[in-house]
C-alpha cells in the first residue's frame, strides 16, 4: 500500500479523540482499536510496519484536549501475531491493554497434534501392529485424548508466553 495515503491506512489522532469523546458519554470504560499497522493473520517478516508511535500520538492529543492524566485511552491491539516483543512492550507503554493473539493460539494448538503426529506416525496407520511388533495393539496412540493434550499443552505454553510479553504475570 506504497501509493496510498497514510492517512487513509492508519488511526488518526483527530479520530481516536473523536471516539473517545463519543464513548465517554455512553461510559467510562471502554477500549479503542486503532489501525497503527497491525493487521489480522500471518505475513511475511517485513511486510507488517508496526508504529506504536500513532498510540503515544493520540494519548496526547486525547490529553490535551479532554485535559486527562497520561494515556486517557485503553487500546485494543488488533492482529498482533508476528510482532516482535520489543514492538508489544512499546505499544503496552502507550495503552494498550488488550492484544489478541488468536492466530498464535491457532497454531500453537497445531503444533501440539502435528508434533505428536509426527512422533507416532507408526503407531497411528493401523489398529494392531507397530515398530515395536505386529500383534501389539495402537490404541493408546490414536487416543485422541493424547493428542489433543498435546495439543493443549502447547496451546497453554503459548499463553504463558503471552501473559509474560504483556507484564501480566502475578498481576491480580
Amino acid at each position: 500500500h506504497t501509493d496510498v495515503d497514510s492517512s487513509k491506512l492508519y488511526t488518526q489522532p483527530e479520530e481516536v479523540a473523536y471516539a473517545y469523546e463519543e464513548l465517554m458519554k455512553v461510559s467510562p470504560r471502554f477500549t479503542i482499536a486503532a489501525a497503527f499497522g497491525n493487521v489480522h493473520g500471518v505475513y511475511k517478516p517485513g511486510n507488517v510496519k508496526l508504529t506504536p508511535k500513532i498510540l503515544k500520538n493520540s494519548q496526547e492529543f486525547v490529553q490535551n484536549k479532554f485535559s486527562t492524566g497520561n494515556n486517557p485511552v485503553d487500546f485494543v491491539f488488533h492482529g498482533g501475531s508476528g510482532s516482535t516483543l520489543e514492538e508489544i512492550r512499546e505499544a503496552i507503554t502507550y495503552g494498550v491493554i488488550k492484544m489478541n493473539i488468536d492466530t498464535d493460539l491457532q497454531f500453537a494448538f497445531t503444533e501440539g497434534a502435528r508434533d505428536y503426529i509426527t512422533t507416532k506416525v507408526d503407531y497411528l496407520k493401523t489398529q494392531i501392529g507397530n515398530p515395536e511388533g505386529s500383534e501389539i495393539p495402537n490404541k493408546k496412540y490414536y487416543d485422541p485424548r493424547k493428542w489433543v493434550r498435546e495439543s493443549e499443552i502447547t496451546f497453554n505454553k503459548r499463553l504463558e508466553k503471552a501473559f509474560e510479553d504483556l507484564n501480566n504475570v502475578n498481576t491480580l
